[in-house]
């Protein structure tokens, strides 16, 4: 059995977190969620997120933050806030156009990236980048997923999303092959054809194969379940931890 803890990206439960943040991450606890992955802290101090997460036992397994954040001046109340939250993982969900356009604009984005991963160094933090799936789409002959992270450092991570992948036509495994122990966070997301609702255990996605590489090659240390979809958030969630559970994670 793995020993991967598993923690919820908050995305998945916006509207709910966005009324009611604490009540959430309390549920969220109760659920079994070993920890959480923040999209946005909704007026909150992180002293009383903090606080919360301690008394639930829920960990900040990572925050999805604006490339903003993590430039110039802004980068020292970015690191004080997540060390609050105990947070090693400052992960970017997505990027301006100009910073994404071309193969230049991309491998200027890395160079931006490893520059931040710099910095973070001396705090014990790290930097990374999700995809969505035009990361996956013809750029020049180059994929823009390979254009980034072939010019990044090792400790930027690559936060692969597999149903954002597959969206883009692209499977994971070859990806956690080529970057070995840069998946240090995954997000699972389900994806199937004929249900845009399906959670995690019931769609098309080869999790064994996921699983199976995240735990030999990937150098994965925290799976985060990301379901966007469906009429009860909060009820889809649960049974996303369920079936993984039934899979022996």
């Amino acid at each position: 059995m793995s020993k991967i803890p598993i923690a919820l990206e908050l995305y998945s439960v916006r509207d709910q977190a966005a009324a009611d943040l604490f009540g959430v991450l309390k549920a969220v606890a109760k659920m079994g969620y070993e920890g959480v992955e923040f999209a946005g802290y909704h007026g909150h101090d992180a002293a009383s997120i903090r606080k919360v997460l301690d008394d639930t036992g829920l960990k900040c397994y990572g925050g999805h933050l604006g490339i903003h954040t993590l430039l110039g001046d802004e980068l020292e109340k970015t690191v004080e806030y997540q060390a609050t939250l105990g947070n090693a993982f400052l992960i970017v969900p997505g990027l301006p156009h100009d910073y994404t356009n071309s193969k230049a604009a991309w491998l200027k984005t890395a160079h931006a990236m490893n520059e931040i991963a710099d910095r973070l160094k001396p705090h014990g933090m790290f930097t990374g980048y999700h995809n969505h799936h035009t990361e996956f789409h013809d750029m020049d002959g180059e994929l823009p997923w390979d254009i980034f992270f072939g010019n990044t450092k090792k400790e930027v991570i690559m936060q692969f999303d597999t149903g954002n992948a597959l969206i883009g036509g692209a499977e994971a495994a070859p990806f956690i092959k080529r970057y070995p122990g840069r998946a240090r966070t995954v997000h699972l997301k389900e994806h199937s054809e004929t249900n845009p609702e399906a959670p995690v255990g019931e769609g098309s996605v080869d999790w064994k194969e996921i699983f199976s590489l995240c735990e030999t090659v990937g150098g994965t240390e925290v799976y985060v379940v990301e379901h966007e979809s469906g009429s009860d958030p909060m009820s889809s969630v649960e049974v996303c931890l369920k079936n993984l559970r039934a899979m022996g994670k």
